[in-house]
Formats: structure tokens, sequence, C-alpha cells
């Protein structure tokens, strides 16, 4: 069996198995909030193309102060003004893109299910090269000006010229045989690239040659079948400061520390979605649907939210002092970060929320499974 098809098999049980027990994996009901102190409401809404087309992929938004950039799998790559949602400029690839688009330097980048790499001006979208990798680019890329750091899903990682896409440097790792679906993006910090692996390990490596700086162990493999053993790292790594949060599927989220790789503290808990910092807490979404709240410095549990599970909740965001998650139905979920109250809901049109929501000091961005773009605002 492929390594590809390896995955889609996991994710397939995986659904299977969350509908084998409908008492048990039924998602929770909504209930009405009391006195809500936040009213969400709509700023703005347009469409980036069709977004994932209802597959799996690592398609996201990337803001930045010129624009918010978007793109979605029938190849269309889109640069939309964040204020009003108004197009800057939309670009045909005519390529399968699966990933992205990352922004870095004056380029925009993009991976294929067809093992490229996709480079456009951040301009204008016009396309700038091609690169070929390996296999199917599903992580969103990550560059820094001069590399661009890419991984395909069957376990290799390459850095590729910005200027050219000519392929710098090449690094092979092992995959095991059956795996989520799902890969976490690379993280450059100055000379360094931060990747989590489906073999639960998290690795530095040095941006210019892909050479190891260090590499640590989150999960180990526990269980007797192979769905138990699962422990791939897919959700995305947040770096704060000279700290590295990450989370596995194999029930460990862990700080390390971003210079040696030594972990600071652990605590179980298992996630393929993402997390963010809200002020000194580090909240994160489980595969189960309950949110957690953790002390940033030691890993105490400061609260948790589990009034929305099995609701298949998207990364969590900080945004106007609030906590947001998405769901499966669409629905933006507004918690206080101070005890983990649910205190607000709207709605991002009716497709599920899974990719991460980013956000500028007034405005929240959402883009759900169907490609649509909504932005947000908050009144107290």
């Amino acid at each position: 069996m492929s390594l590809r098809r390896a995955a889609l098999v996991v994710a397939a049980v995986l659904a299977l198995a969350a509908c084998s027990d409908k008492n048990l994996r039924k998602p929770a009901e909504l209930k009405d909030i009391s006195n809500p102190a936040v009213q969400p409401s709509k700023a703005w809404s347009t469409s980036a193309g069709d977004g994932s087309g209802g597959v799996y992929s690592g398609l996201r938004l990337d803001l930045q102060p010129d624009a918010l950039f978007a793109a979605d799998a029938d190849g269309r790559v889109y640069a939309i003004n964040p204020k009003n949602g108004d197009r800057i400029w939309r670009t045909k690839t005519k390529a399968r893109v699966i990933s992205g688009p990352s922004v870095a330097g004056n380029a925009v980048y993009v991976g294929t299910l067809d093992a490229e790499v996709i480079a456009l001006s951040r301009a204008d979208g016009k396309i700038l090269w091609h690169a070929k990798l390996p296999s199917e680019v599903l992580a969103p890329p990550a560059g820094d000006g001069d590399t661009v750091v890419v991984r395909s899903v069957d376990g290799h990682i390459a850095g590729l010229s910005a200027a050219t896409g000519e392929t710098q440097w090449l690094v092979d790792r092992s995959v095991p045989n059956l795996t989520l679906r799902g890969l976490s993006a690379p993280v450059i910090d100055g000379n360094r690239v931060f990747i989590g692996f489906d073999n639960g390990r998290i690795a530095a490596l040095k941006t210019g040659d892909g050479q190891p700086v260090w590499e640590q162990v989150l999960s180990v493999p526990t269980g007797r079948t192979e769905l138990d053993r699962l422990i791939d790292v897919d959700a995305g790594l947040l770096l704060v400061g000279g700290e590295i949060y990450a989370v596995s599927f194999g029930g460990d989220l862990a700080c390390i520390d971003a210079d040696t790789g030594q972990i600071l503290w652990r605590r179980s808990i298992k996630s393929y979605t993402g997390m963010t910092l809200a002020g000194d807490l580090v909240v994160v979404t489980d595969e189960s649907g309950v949110i957690w709240a953790l002390d940033s410095h030691t890993g105490a549990a400061a609260w948790k939210q589990d009034a929305l599970l099995y609701r298949k909740l998207s990364p969590p965001a900080a945004f106007a002092g609030y906590v947001v998650v998405g769901d499966f139905e669409g629905y933006l979920h507004w918690l206080d970060p101070k005890d983990g109250r649910i205190v607000g809901r709207s709605r991002a049109g009716g497709d599920p929320i899974r990719s991460p929501m980013v956000a500028t000091d007034n405005l929240l961005y959402v883009l759900n499974e169907a490609g649509k773009i909504t932005a947000v605002s908050a009144k107290r």
C-alpha cells in the first residue's frame, strides 16, 4: 500500500470510527447563550474559488500588510484587500493546488497534488517558477526570502532557492506505514526551520543546508493496533520567543526549548488541529472537541471546555480578547480566556471551518471548506 493511500485509509477509518457509535460520537447540540458578552458581526465576505473541494488539504489564509492571500483546489490563487474584501489579483495556475498560500519576500508559494511548488509574484500574481518534488506537497511551504522549505507526503524535506526554485538540499525522513492525512507546516526562525514529523518527532534543521541542529521525541507509539500507534505531529507548531509548543496525535503536548530541543514541560493531550497563545495561556482543541487552556510556563491546566464535543473543531484563534473556534457547521464559538465559558456565537456560512483563522486588531478572517472568506468584527 502506498503511503498516500495509507494516509487516506486512516482518514476513512477514523471517520467510520467516529460514526460507529452514534451515542458516543454524536456532535454536541448547541445551547443558547444567555446574555452574550460579545456580538460578532460580519464586516464583509467574498469567495476565494471552490475551496478544498471537500478533501483534506493544507489550504489556508496568509495575512500580510499588503493583502490577504488565499487559494483553491482548482489552482486559483488570490490576493484580497483585507479591509473590504475586494480582489487585488487572481491567477489561474491550472494546477491541483493542495497547500498554501505562504508569503515570503516578494513571492507567494503554493503546493500541489502533483508534487510541485509554484511561486507567484506577490505584487501581481505572475507565475515566477515551478519546482518538482518527489510527491504531493500537502504542507504549506515556508520561506525566508532566500530559501523555501517544502515537505512532501513521502517524508522528503527540500530547501529550494527562492529566486529560481532550484533544489539546494534534500533530506529524506522515514514515514510510518500508516499515518493520518495531514502534515505540519515547516516554521522558519532565523537560520533554522522547525518541523514536526509523522513518527512523533520534532526537529530543527539549518535552512542553508538542511543539516540537523537537534531532534526530540514528542510521542512514542503505544497500543496493540496500528491505529492505536498513530503518533503524527500534524498540528501547526507554535513558536513563541525561544519556545516551541507542539502537539501530537499520540497524546503529547510539550513546550520545547527552541535552541536545544530540551522538553521544558509535557501534558497528555491528543490533537491534530492546532494551538494559539492567548495571553499566558496555550489554547488547543483536542481530537474529541475539548478545548484546553494551559499555563504557557508550566503546562498546568487553567480550564477545559467540553460543551463542543465531536463538533470537529478548527484550531483556536485569539482575537479581540477572546478565544474563537470554528466547527463543522460553520459556527464560530467565542470563549472567555479567563475561564473558558462560551460567551458568544456567530456563523460564517454553513460549511466546515478547518483551516487556521488569522486576525488583525479589528478583524478576524475565516476560511471555510467551500472557499468562502468572512471577515468578522467583535462588539462587546
